[in-house]
């Protein structure tokens, strides 16, 4: 089935756009969900050779960003139509896009390369979500020895400048010492939670009715008055006795 594709020569101020330098980039409209970045480079290729292809779902400042080598996390299903930034290696490739309109209608869906659309899009969607345990277990593993070697550095370079004055004479203090603390287990962070839990329902449920408010009110202006009538007592006892003596 045919499907039109907007395009047309990214502008934007020069360094307002890092991920997508002005004169090589074709910025695409009306992209379909099934056309990934693979299909859009080899649908442009034949303008130019293609640096790399970006899908977004809006339009939008393109900051070089991290790439996602998780294959389990961060993952985002893409909804709906989208938009695409085609940078090319060459200004010339952006303007051989831009003619493309003159000639017949390209094919992103080929033999050698099939687009999966519909039913077969889906069963490949729900194939892929299906989460591989070995595989899993071999990325999380991955990743926390990364991470325990990078706390290892940072404990190592901490040490290293424990006690030493920067520049200006400042000396960082940190939490180590004779008596460093000890980091919450799961029970210990459950019972504070469960204490300020229960703090919180009673701060919420004192005073809860306005009448509540006046009474707390009455009876604290009360205890006022009486705490006064007494004192006024003991002061003319203390003088009747002659041993008042304010000063």
């Amino acid at each position: 089935s045919p499907h039109c594709l907007l395009v047309k020569e990214h502008q934007v101020r020069e360094g307002a756009d890092t991920a997508h330098p002005p004169r090589r980039t074709l910025f695409v409209l009306n992209v379909p969900p099934y056309c990934g970045p693979d299909s859009l480079s080899r649908l442009f290729s034949r303008c130019g050779r293609v640096q790399s292809v970006d899908i977004c779902d809006k339009p939008g400042p393109g900051e070089k960003k991290e790439k996602l080598t998780s294959k389990f996390f961060d993952h985002k299903t893409v909804k709906g139509f989208q938009v695409a930034y085609v940078v090319f290696r060459k200004p010339a490739g952006v303007q051989a896009a831009k003619a493309l309109s003159q000639e017949g209608p390209l094919l992103i869906s080929t033999e050698s390369h099939p687009v999966k659309t519909g039913i077969s899009k889906w069963i490949a969607s729900y194939e892929t979500s299906v989460v591989d345990p070995k595989e899993l277990k071999a990325e999380v593993d991955a990743y926390m020895q990364d991470y325990d070697k990078k706390m290892a550095e940072e404990e190592a370079k901490a040490a290293k400048e424990e006690g030493v004055p920067d520049e200006e004479g400042w000396v960082k203090v940190t939490r180590k010492g004779r008596k460093p603390g000890l980091p919450r287990t799961e029970a210990a962070n459950l019972r504070v939670l469960e204490k300020e839990k229960q703090k919180r329902a009673r701060k919420e449920l004192l005073n809860f009715y306005a009448w509540q408010h006046r009474e707390s009110k009455r009876e604290h202006i009360a205890q006022l008055r009486k705490k006064f009538e007494e004192d006024k007592q003991r002061i003319a006892l203390m003088r009747a006795q002659r041993k008042f003596r304010p000063y």
